[in-house]
Parts: C-alpha cells; sequence; structure tokens
C-alpha cells in the first residue's frame, strides 16, 4: 500500500458515484463505506488481538439491522441487494459484508470467510495496525497498490481520522448546498438521522445512548418509537420534513468540516466539487489520481466520464421559490465557509 486517502464530506454530494469511479481503476482499492460500517466502535483504545479485532469487523451494525427490519433500509446496502447466506432475520448481516465486501466482489460470502482466516490470527497490536494491516492484505488480494476510504456523512470524523492516520490524504467532495440538502431530505438514512437529532435537540442528550426512560418517555408518539427494536417505517418515510432543517445540517457539517481541515496538512488535502466533476470531469479526474498517487489512465478516464449523471444537478432550483429561498438562506453559513476556503487555497 503506497497511499491512503479518505474521501469526506456530507454525504448526498455524489459520492457514491465517486466510489464506482474510484473502484475502476485498476490501482484502486476503494473501500465503499468502510467507516460507516465499523462507526465509533472501529477504533477502540489500547491493543486487541486479531480475534478482537475480527469482531469489530464482523458484528452486524446494530442501527443498520434495526433499518433493515423495520422496512428503512438505505439504498447504499448492497448486500440485500444480492443476498447470500447472511440475513437480519436469521445470522444478522456482517458489518463488512453489507457495503464493503460487494463493491469489490460478485462473492462477498468466500471473501469474508478468506479475511475471517487471516485476520483472526493476528497478534496484538492497535485498531490503527490492524486497519494498516487489512488494508495491505487487501491491495495484495486484488492487486491494488493505492487505498481509498469513502463513507457518506464523514466529515465530522476528520479528527478522529488524522490521530490514527497521521500520514492519510484527504479530498473533501462537496456538492452546492441546496441541492444536496434536498437530496438529504429525501434519503432514508438522512431522514433518520435528522429525526434522531431532533430528539437529541428535545432532551439535551450528547447521544441516544445516554437517554434516560424519563427522557425517552417524554418523547411526542411519532418520535419515541423510533428508539425502539420495532416502528412502523411510516414515521420515517412518510411524514413532512422541512427542507430548510436538512439545509441547516448541511452548513452546520460543512462549516465544522471546514475548519477540521485546515488542521491537515497542506499536502494531505485537496476539495472536490461535484459540480466541477461534471463539468470538467477529465481535469477532475486527472488531478484527483494525481493526488491519490496513481496515473490517471485514458480508459479509466473514459470510464468516469461515462458514470458521472449531470442530470442530477439544479434540483434545488425547481422547487418553489419560498422554499429554494429558506433552504438558501440555511445554506448560507456553509456556502461562505466553502468560499473563504477556496479563496485562501486559490
Amino acid at each position: 500500500m503506497r497511499t491512503l486517502t479518505f474521501v469526506v464530506g456530507t454525504g448526498r454530494s455524489g459520492s457514491t458515484a465517486l466510489s464506482g469511479i474510484v473502484h475502476a481503476h485498476p490501482d484502486v482499492l476503494s473501500l465503499n463505506e468502510l467507516l460507516s460500517s465499523v462507526q465509533s466502535r472501529g477504533f477502540p483504545e489500547g491493543h486487541l488481538d486479531g480475534a478482537e479485532f475480527w469482531r469489530l469487523l464482523a458484528d452486524p451494525n446494530p442501527q443498520f439491522e434495526r433499518m433493515i427490519r423495520n422496512g428503512v433500509p438505505m439504498p447504499e446496502f448492497l448486500y440485500t441487494r444480492r443476498p447470500g447466506r447472511f440475513a437480519t432475520d436469521t445470522t444478522g448481516i456482517p458489518a463488512l459484508s453489507l457495503m464493503v465486501l460487494p463493491h469489490l466482489t460478485d462473492e462477498p460470502d468466500g471473501l469474508f470467510d478468506e479475511l475471517e482466516r487471516q485476520v483472526r490470527g493476528w497478534p496484538n497490536r492497535t485498531a490503527a495496525d490492524h486497519y494498516t494491516a487489512l488494508f495491505s492484505l487487501l491491495c495484495g488480494r486484488f492487486g491494488r497498490t493505492a487505498v481509498v476510504e469513502r463513507s457518506g456523512y464523514s466529515l465530522q470524523r476528520v479528527p478522529l481520522l488524522r490521530e490514527i492516520f497521521p500520514h492519510a490524504r484527504f479530498v473533501h467532495l462537496f456538492r452546492d448546498g441546496p441541492d444536496c440538502a434536498l437530496s438529504m431530505s429525501r434519503h432514508t438514512g438522512y431522514r433518520l438521522i435528522f429525526l434522531l437529532r431532533d430528539i437529541l435537540a428535545r432532551t439535551g442528550a450528547e447521544c441516544i445512548e445516554d437517554l434516560t426512560e424519563d427522557q425517552v418517555r417524554a418523547l411526542p408518539p411519532d418520535l419515541a418509537p423510533l428508539l425502539t427494536e420495532r416502528f412502523d417505517s411510516a414515521l420515517v418515510l412518510d411524514r413532512e420534513l422541512p427542507s430548510a432543517g436538512f439545509a441547516a445540517l448541511w452548513s452546520q457539517l460543512v462549516v465544522q468540516g471546514v475548519a477540521d481541515l485546515r488542521e491537515v496538512p497542506a499536502p494531505q488535502r485537496t476539495t472536490l466539487a461535484y459540480e466541477d466533476l461534471l463539468d470538467e470531469p477529465r481535469k477532475e479526474l486527472t488531478r484527483l489520481a494525481d493526488f491519490i498517487g496513481v496515473e490517471p489512465l485514458p480508459q479509466w478516464l473514459d470510464t468516469g466520464v461515462a458514470r458521472l449523471d449531470g442530470g442530477r444537478r439544479g434540483a434545488a432550483r425547481r422547487l418553489p421559490a419560498t422554499e429554494l429561498a429558506a433552504l438558501q438562506a440555511s445554506c448560507a453559513p456553509g456556502a461562505r465557509a466553502l468560499a473563504d476556503n477556496q479563496a485562501q487555497t486559490a
């Protein structure tokens, strides 16, 4: 493994398409949604042996399992589209199998078994060293030399990733605020995030796990069920949620994320605007390849251009004028942070 790069952003910024493009490069190991799969439990302090590290990768993600069980899965859940021997209602779907392994191979169960046989026997070391070994193992398995991890809703993880992987590179992928916020408002995962954040705001709790029984009982009947093992999918899918609220979420993530990225040494960070990628795909993909540390191969550039869908741009402009104005107002802080950052790095 020559280089490790994290593509970070708010999500709903063209990052899924970018993962597919990156995966098409013969020298790049594309780790799709690895951070989302393991979440905070994936980086414990201290040392752990191979069996303990494997459990971080293999234990099902509780939140994602609840989403599947209650009929609100995300489109990013690749394993459920072509299910193998794992299932939420029986074995549970291993965290690594839900989105990461199906992105790498058409036989994720076989790769899961192959990795288990090797990883379980690894020695005691830090989680960072285990992940580095895992990346190297997968690079060797697929004949790749550079690693690119891309997860949605990952911008807030920059400080943690810098601490764990001090030599990693970062690409901040972003999109026009109103378009991104509108896309969030229509996405199952972000609708659930919005509702859970509403619960935290009402209760004053730092995280869902900190809620007391009294706080849960005091919640409105359309929110409290979301904290149970079983809830009606209509509570997430069918209710009216203000698009301006998603715009405020976008701004909050961007403002803090831009500030965090400024702490990364300049040679280890760059930006990529989704609109620039659509307007000048060969130029932007060439720049991305150079930053990652691979050659911008002509055939790969052709593949990248073919996979980009410009029809997703400008969706917010088709909204009623009052709704668009509310989106733009809520996105203004994030838009200013992006513009100031671009001016400073120009």
